[in-house]
């Protein structure tokens, strides 16, 4: 994840035109996110390398950010769900 950080922090130093720098994140993002998808009927860590994909794609798109903040809302109505029933 920090290898991933410091080639968009190296990417934005160098300010790079606006449209290559989206169309490199957008392939970036969306191939870790597909490869993440793969990975949820396939063996592996789907729950992390999805996450993974779409904080990369939020970094230059508005509508991963809505998509994270979702799933944050999300797990936070599930953590409180389970809770609830661990209490009864």
């Amino acid at each position: 994840m920090q290898r991933i950080l410091r080639i968009l922090a190296r990417l934005r130093r160098e300010q790079a035109p606006q449209v290559i720098r989206k169309v490199v994140v957008a392939v970036i993002g969306i191939t870790i996110l597909l490869i993440g998808v793969a990975l949820i009927v396939l063996p592996g860590p789907a729950i992390i390398v999805i996450p993974i994909g779409l904080c990369i794609l939020a970094s230059e798109f508005i509508w991963a950010r809505r998509v994270i903040k979702r799933g944050r809302i999300f797990v936070e109505r599930a953590k409180r769900a389970v809770k609830v029933k661990i209490a009864t």
